[in-house]
C-alpha cells in the first residue's frame, strides 16, 4: 500500500499503513514531533495501536511537520492521512487552488489538470487551466488519464457511489469539507431523509468499506437503517443499534385516574460509582477472535492431575548448571519442552482446519504460543519453529518473548502462525481452566498452580508438589484418543522428566 502522497508544492502527505496485514483501521497513541519539528528519513513520528499490538511509525522522507491531521486517542482507518511534512524547497502555504482540497484532509489537486464534471467524467474541451472542481466528502479526484464510461442511463447521476469508494493513491479523507462538497451532502442528504423520509429503493446507502462489512457480518441490510449523524454517513455506531433489541412497546393505561406510562429512558449510569472503558485496540481484538473460535472450533478439554516433584528438582539443577547460566530457567521451560516432545511422538495434533477448502492441513512445524498477559489486554506471541530449539534456546526465547510482550512491542509477525499454545493459569494461583482456542490453532495446553498436596508415592501418603493440566482441542482435528494421549504424555514427562532425553 502507498503510505505518501506528494503534490506541487512539496506537502508531502503520509498515510496510516497497514501494519498488521488485513487490518483496518489504528489507534494513534502518542505523536513524537509536533508542527514546526524537523524530521529525517526514518525517524519514529508516533506510536499507533492495532488490533494486535502497538507499533512504532516511522516517516520515510526528510522535511518539516507541517500539520497533524489526527490527535492522540484518535482511531483512524488505514489510508487516511495523519502527517503533513514539507519537503525540498515548497516552502509556504498551498496554493489557493488546492487550499479547499488539503483543508477536508485530501492531498492538493493539480490545477493544470482538466475540469471534472459532477459525474466523475472530464468535460471535453476542457483546457487544463481551467481548474478541477472537488468532489464529495473531500476524497480529490484521482490522477489518472483514464476516462470513465458513459452511463448507461441518462437519468441523473447517483452522487452516492463517491461516498463508499476507499481513498485512492494520493487521497484521503478528512474533517473538513470543501462548500461545494457540503452542499452535495447536503443534497444527497435531503433525498436520504430530508424531513424524516427514507430513500427511494435505488439510493445506495453511505457507509465506509469497514461499516458495509460489519454490517454484513452482523446481518443487516444497510437499506433500513437511517443514520444519526447530521451527513446522513452510517456509522460502527448506526449498525450495532440496528441489531440491538428493540424496547418493550409502553402499554397506555386507558384509565383515567391513571397517568400514562412513559417511555423507558434512555441507558445511563452513576458516573461516580461507575466507570465504562470502550473496547478497542488488543482488548477487542480479543474478544472478537475468542467468540469467534469458541462458535467456530468445537472445543473438547480433559484433564490430569501430575506429581512433578521431579521436574521442580530438575529446575533447581538446572539453574546451577553453568549452560544455563544467565537463562530464565522456570518450571514453563520444561512444560514447554514437554509439549514439543509430545506433538513430536503425534505429530497429528500439530494441524489446522481449512473450512474454505474442507481440508485439514497437518504441519510440519510447531510455532508454540505463550499467552501472556499484559497492560493492553492477553497477548499470544509465539516461537518460531520451536521444535528446533535446544533447551537453552528455548530458554532465551521464552525470556524474550515475555519481556517484550510486558513492554507492549510485541510485532503483528510475532503473534501470527501459531499451531499450539501455552497459559499458565498457575502464576495466577488457579489450579485449572478450560481455555479457549488461540483462533487457526489445534490445541492450547493450560498449566494449573504448582503446590504441595498429599500424595501416595511408594505406598505412602507424602507431601509433594502437584499440578492440574488441562487440553482443550479442536474435536474437527483432534479425536479423544489422539488428545488423551498427548495430554498423557505431557503428564508422563514432567512425571519422570528423564523422558526428555529418552522419548526425544
Amino acid at each position: 500500500m502507498t503510505t505518501m502522497t506528494e503534490n506541487a508544492s512539496g506537502l508531502r502527505e503520509f498515510k496510516m499503513p497497514d501494519v498488521g496485514e488485513g487490518l483496518t483501521e489504528a489507534e494513534i497513541l502518542t505523536w513524537y514531533v509536533k508542527p514546526g519539528d524537523q524530521v529525517t528519513d526514518g525517524q519514529v513520528v508516533c506510536e499507533v495501536e492495532t488490533a494486535k499490538a502497538a507499533v512504532e511509525l516511522p516517516i520515510p522522507y526528510d522535511g518539516v511537520v507541517r500539520e497533524l491531521r489526527f490527535p492522540e486517542g484518535t482511531t483512524v482507518d488505514v489510508g487516511q492521512v495523519i502527517i503533513a511534512v514539507e519537503v525540498g524547497g515548497g516552502a509556504g502555504a498551498p496554493p489557493a487552488g488546492v487550499a479547499a482540497a488539503t483543508s477536508a484532509g485530501a492531498p492538493a489537486a493539480d490545477t493544470s489538470e482538466p475540469e471534472v464534471s459532477k459525474s466523475g467524467a472530464s468535460k471535453p474541451g476542457t483546457s487544463k487551466s481551467e481548474g478541477r472542481t472537488p468532489v464529495l466528502v473531500g476524497y480529490g479526484v484521482a490522477e489518472s488519464s483514464t476516462k470513465r464510461r458513459p452511463r448507461k442511463s441518462t437519468e441523473a447521476p447517483d452522487r452516492t457511489d463517491r461516498l463508499d469508494r476507499p481513498a485512492q493513491s494520493g487521497q484521503a479523507s478528512g474533517p473538513v469539507y470543501a462548500a461545494s462538497a457540503i452542499q452535495a451532502v447536503q443534497a444527497v442528504q435531503g433525498e436520504l431523509n430530508g424531513h424524516g423520509h427514507s430513500a427511494p429503493p435505488t439510493a445506495r446507502p453511505l457507509a465506509k468499506p469497514p461499516v458495509r462489512k460489519l454490517a454484513k457480518d452482523l446481518g443487516v441490510d444497510l437499506a433500513t437503517i437511517v443514520p444519526a449523524a447530521p451527513d446522513g454517513i452510517i456509522t460502527r455506531e448506526d449498525v450495532h443499534a440496528a441489531v440491538a433489541p428493540a424496547p418493550q412497546p409502553v402499554v397506555q393505561q386507558t384509565q383515567a385516574a391513571a397517568p400514562a406510562q412513559a417511555a423507558a429512558p434512555a441507558a445511563s449510569y452513576d458516573t461516580a460509582r461507575e466507570t465504562r472503558i470502550p473496547v478497542k485496540g488488543v482488548r477487542k481484538a480479543t474478544a472478537a477472535a475468542m467468540v469467534g473460535s469458541a462458535f467456530t472450533a468445537p472445543h473438547v478439554t480433559e484433564f490430569v492431575t501430575v506429581d512433578v516433584t521431579r521436574t521442580m528438582k530438575l529446575v533447581e539443577e538446572l539453574k546451577q548448571d553453568k549452560e544455563m547460566q544467565g537463562l530464565r530457567v522456570n518450571p514453563l521451560l520444561l512444560i514447554a519442552k514437554a509439549l514439543l516432545v509430545a506433538i513430536k511422538r503425534n505429530p497429528e495434533v500439530n494441524a489446522s482446519w481449512d473450512e474454505a477448502a474442507q481440508e485439514i492441513v497437518l504441519k510440519h512445524y510447531v510455532n508454540l504460543g505463550i499467552a501472556a498477559a499484559t497492560p493492553r489486554g492477553l497477548l499470544v506471541p509465539n516461537i518460531k519453529d520451536a521444535h528446533t530449539r535446544t533447551l537453552p534456546q528455548l530458554a532465551q526465547d521464552l525470556s524474550e518473548l515475555v519481556a517484550t510482550a510486558r513492554e507492549g512491542k510485541t510485532s503483528p509477525t510475532a503473534m501470527q502462525g501459531g499451531t499450539v499454545t501455552i497459559t499458565n493459569v498457575g502464576v495466577f494461583g488457579i489450579d485449572t481452566g478450560t481455555p479457549i482456542l488461540n483462533p487457526g490453532e489445534s490445541a492450547i495446553l493450560a498449566v494449573g498452580t504448582i503446590k504441595l498436596q498429599p500424595w501416595i508415592h511408594k505406598g505412602k501418603v507424602k507431601p509433594r508438589q502437584v499440578t492440574t493440566l488441562a487440553l482443550s482441542f479442536d474435536h474437527r482435528l483432534i479425536d479423544g484418543e489422539l488428545g488423551s494421549k498427548v495430554l498423557a504424555d505431557v503428564a508422563a514427562i514432567l512425571e519422570q522428566p528423564k523422558r526428555l532425553i529418552t522419548w526425544a
